[in-house]
């Protein structure tokens, strides 16, 4: 039997989130699906644009470049990974979403970067809801002052926050975390009096749960491009 190919996987990922969203008692379009192209050739993103798919997620500045150069224009570019500040400047070029700033002086320098630029990039703030020293995220108690200079910024929107689970966690932790995010921003929200309407949070293995857990963007790539190499 032969593989599906990346058109059929797209498909089948689109019914597990219609599905999920509809469990939860919400519809399917409050969740945007960013395909991850990480370590993807510009051919197989292609397959997935010809499929009408319009999202990509790239950890990588340069990576995300490189295929932004050479795919059509009305790809959307998402920067999920870790954004070095030196690499800010080329994050906001390319980028029309960057969900990993994980500190106030990064937010300020992509702030004044998108100025000299003329761009306006959405921004998420990533939070470490597990604790764990590997990864990257402000500490909760991090961010309602984050957010507080985030309005304050005249060149870039802050639409929410971006999260990663354990790896290999059980459902409780990943509801834990989730869950916490989801509460999270809605206590920050209500205190600083702004609009925090996206929740970037699962990936392919656990991402019908964050929906659950009010999920608006999941970032799925094994489960349409196949295993990495």
């Amino acid at each position: 039997m032969s593989n599906p190919s990346i058109e059929q996987r797209l498909a089948g990922v689109r019914e597990r989130i219609a599905a999920a969203a509809r469990a939860a008692g919400r519809l399917p379009e409050t969740v945007r699906l960013v395909a991850v192209s990480k370590t993807v050739d510009a051919a197989a993103v292609g397959e997935a644009l010809a499929a009408g798919q319009r999202a990509f997620g790239e950890n990588r500045v340069q990576e995300l470049a490189a295929k932004a150069a050479a795919l059509p224009g009305d790809c959307e570019w998402h920067l999920i990974g870790h954004l070095q500040q030196n690499k800010a400047r080329a994050a906001v070029q390319d980028a029309a979403w960057i969900h990993s700033v994980d500190s106030l002086d990064l937010l300020e320098r992509l702030d004044r970067i998108a100025g000299e630029e003329g761009r306006r990039p959405r921004v998420l703030l990533q939070v470490n809801m597990t604790g764990e020293a590997t990864k990257s995220g402000l500490v909760p108690e991090a961010v309602p002052a984050v957010v507080a200079a985030a309005r304050a910024c005249a060149n870039l929107s802050c639409r929410g926050f971006m999260t990663m689970a354990e790896f290999e966690a059980d459902e409780a932790a990943l509801r834990a975390c989730f869950g916490g995010l989801r509460r999270l921003r809605d206590e920050v929200a209500e205190r600083c009096g702004m609009d925090l309407p996206e929740l970037s949070m699962g990936m392919s293995g656990d991402y019908e749960i964050a929906i659950a857990e009010g999920a608006t963007m999941v970032r799925v790539g094994t489960a349409i491009f196949g295993p990495r190499h």
